[in-house]
């Protein structure tokens, strides 16, 4: 794992999170994504009023990362504004493509952070063979 400490991916998540185009949940979130080689990659949440088409901030981070073809990650921090902000099962199920990585989850200025394996948040996740698709 990159030396890079959860605490930098926390400020980097909440520095984020200002970005965050909201106006139908007021849920701004901002999330960190460490890649294996240390560098990081942010997202916020960007809503739609066609619900179905908006963004969350953990997906919106994995597709700066993979547009800037990083495709290995050890950690992941989300922040939301005053509640934790555990990622939707879309985004474990997008995390999980890219292996098992932490996920740290909090809220505020950094409040009460919890840590969690994926794995533990989105057990028996659904994967495909690769090969199986050629």
């Amino acid at each position: 794992m990159s030396t890079i400490s959860p605490d930098v991916l926390r400020e980097k998540a909440i520095a984020v999170r200002q970005h965050a185009y909201v106006p139908y949940s007021h849920f701004p979130v901002g999330a960190a994504l460490l890649s294996r080689d240390g560098q990081i990659f942010t997202g916020c949440n960007v809503e739609n009023a066609s619900y179905p088409l908006s963004l969350c901030a953990e997906r919106a981070a994995v597709a700066s990362a993979v547009s800037s073809g990083v495709r290995q990650f050890d950690a992941i921090f989300i922040v939301g504004e005053k509640s934790l902000a555990m990622p939707c099962g879309g985004c474990r199920q997008v995390l999980s493509e890219f292996g098992d990585l932490h996920v740290y989850v909090s809220y505020g200025d950094g409040q009460e952070t919890k840590h969690f394996w994926l794995h533990e948040l989105l057990p028996e996740s659904f994967q495909l063979n690769p090969s199986s698709l050629e």
